[in-house]
């Protein structure tokens, strides 16, 4: 790639969810590509892109709960690849499930999922996208057809695939995920995943026997209605991306819509929760 970029290093305190605050709100100001570091992201834009005032619009950093400090520097033909090889690696969930890129040595694991790091949201390293493979692990996805709504890298479609789901929509409104995930879907020859850029309103007629949505809480409310109205009788609602405080909120909106919690799981504050629609 041998586009100029402008490189921004952000240290953050605290770290969560300001990391995930700030990439939220410097994606919306054009920012393309971020790594997340012990102590806060960096994150790129191209130059053509940016302007002096590009983080007028971005509200953290004039927010008292966090202390947010910044650098930046003109940097010229980025690498992507070196510089996820220095700050990617492979996981192994439950000692069941790899996820790797294609330049680290494949596992001896029942699943691998190979992931080609561009920056999209789901390595697995995120303490969501971890519980969200716990979770699929643990259940029975044979000849279930499944949606992955926000599906970042579609690291949960590929492995859903993997434990027997067909058909399955993988659905993203960003799209480097749009086209990210359609690179991973073939890198790890899945022959019965759909993808789509957009969000929500492209759910208007679809029915599933489980929905995969790890996003944020304020998407997940505001489409909470049209999650239950695309859910089968009995399906299985798989919710994560906001926090333990947030349970209560969630739970009342999915009661709402006949979705009754039956499982969960707690990573460091964050939640990843099963309900069952009646």
């Amino acid at each position: 790639m041998s586009a100029i970029y402008i490189g921004y290093k952000f240290v953050i305190a605290p770290l969560q969810p300001g990391a995930e605050i700030l990439i939220a709100e410097l994606g919306a100001a054009g920012f393309e590509s971020f790594v997340e570091e012990e102590d806060g992201v960096l994150a790129y834009i191209q130059k053509d892109e940016w302007h002096e005032d590009i983080l007028d619009e971005v509200q953290i950093l004039s927010s008292e709960a966090f202390d947010i400090t910044f650098t930046f520097e003109e940097i010229e033909q980025i690498n992507w690849n070196e510089a996820w090889e220095k700050n990617f690696n492979p996981i192994v969930v439950d000692e069941v499930c790899a996820v790797r890129a294609p330049f680290h040595d494949p596992f001896n694991t029942p699943y691998e999922v190979i992931i080609e790091p561009k920056m999209s949201f789901g390595t697995g390293h995120h303490e969501t996208t971890h519980m969200m493979i716990q979770h699929i692990l643990k259940h029975d996805f044979e000849g279930k057809s499944v949606l992955d709504m926000g599906c970042g890298t579609a690291v949960l479609a590929i492995l859903a695939e993997m434990k027997g789901a067909n058909p399955i929509d993988a659905i993203d409104i960003d799209n480097w995920c749009y086209l990210n995930s359609l690179e991973n879907i073939a890198r790890n020859n899945r022959k019965h995943i759909t993808v789509y850029e957009g969000d929500a309103s492209l759910l208007n007629g679809k029915h599933y026997d489980i929905i995969i949505a790890n996003i944020n809480r304020n998407i997940l409310l505001n489409d909470m209605e049209t999650y239950a109205a695309c859910l089968n009788k009995d399906g299985v609602l798989f919710l994560s991306g906001f926090y333990k405080d947030d349970i209560s909120t969630i739970e009342e909106a999915c009661n709402k819509h006949h979705l009754f919690y039956v499982d969960g799981l707690e990573k460091n504050q964050w939640v990843a929760l099963q309900f069952k629609k009646a």
